[in-house]
């Protein structure tokens, strides 16, 4: 891992008097995240009038010239991979891809390498130089659709903010087990499982979590869903319809083992059994462009194997 260092300095003006020299730095030097420089200042890297300040809740009294030496680590020990990534909208700051399902986002025990991330240090080589190579949040391995990936610093801590801001919106759409009269609200708090530690699900310490649904479409025995998310907790969609006893069709760690209607056809029975992942799908993302402002939308099409499930449902069920 190398490691580039960047002097920086700028003026406190008076507006800022008073002001905590961690909530002060991100104003004067916006391209870092506040958790970023409040560790610079931890480490004695930024300094007022020449004097070391090694305490983020230390007071401005405006004027002041501060100095920060900004260590930027080549954050990523993976190599770049050609694989191939479906760009739906690239700039200079953002990259938005349609993910299929299959590819896992970040490298992992089990998934060293052959991951989105592979992909993007190919596709941009410049993004080694951000966190997780600038991707800002996640699908599952086997959920396709929008991921959005910051291609700056700036455009990274913009993402971030507006995530935590619960400003970004995404829209999926789900297939569900089970047939729900009308859409819901779930809020049910999520955190790590108290025996299976791999798996997420609802617990009274978790953190918030709030999923938005509403039906599209009813067949005899399943429910297309359009779903929001409110927050963005691991496997959140997934253990949110599995709480409400709806989980996903094909999912393999909450949905159970598969359960084949009474009644159904050849065709269809075939369908689900062929069907080894959870039926999820990220449609739409909408979210303000990091450097102007301007609100953008993307949405990406259903990918052929969900598509294919869905004609099959709706043969089944006389829809044609």
């Amino acid at each position: 891992m190398t490691e580039r260092i960047r002097h920086l300095s700028a003026r406190a003006g008076q507006e800022l008097a008073g002001q905590r020299l961690d909530q002060a730095l991100p104003r004067l030097f916006p391209d870092f995240s506040r958790t970023r420089l409040q560790r610079w200042v931890r480490e004695g890297r930024v300094t007022l009038d020449g004097r070391v300040a090694d305490r983020p809740r230390d007071r401005l009294l405006g004027g002041e010239r501060i100095d920060l030496e900004a260590h930027l680590e080549d954050q990523v020990a993976c190599r770049p991979q050609p694989i191939p990534l479906k760009v739906v909208y690239q700039d200079p700051s953002l990259l938005v891809i349609d993910k299929p399902a299959g590819l896992v986002v970040h490298p992992a025990a089990g998934n060293p390498d052959g991951t989105l991330l592979n992909a993007l240090l190919h596709h941009d080589p410049e993004l080694i130089r951000l966190p997780r190579a600038g991707i800002v949040h996640r699908l599952d391995k086997e959920t396709s659709g929008l991921l959005v990936v910051a291609r700056t610093e700036a455009a990274c801590k913009s993402l971030v903010e507006q995530l935590q801001a619960r400003e970004i919106k995404r829209e999926y759409r789900a297939l569900v087990s089970g047939t729900l009269t009308a859409g819901g609200r779930v809020d049910a708090p999520i955190g790590r499982h108290p025996v299976h530690r791999t798996r997420m699900a609802v617990v009274a310490a978790g953190r918030p979590a709030v999923t938005h649904y509403r039906v599209l479409q009813r067949f005899p025995a399943h429910t297309w869903l359009r779903v929001n998310l409110e927050t963005g907790r691991t496997h959140q969609i997934r253990v949110h319809m599995a709480h409400i006893r709806h989980p996903l069709v094909g999912d393999p760690v909450y949905g159970g083992r598969l359960r084949l209607p009474a009644g159904i056809g050849d065709g269809l029975r075939q369908a689900l059994r062929r069907f080894h992942r959870q039926a999820l799908h990220a449609r739409r993302l909408e979210l303000a462009h990091p450097d102007s402002g301007e609100w953008m939308e993307w949405e990406a099409p259903l990918p052929a194997d969900l598509a294919a499930l869905l004609d099959c449902l709706r043969r089944d069920a006389g829809g044609g």
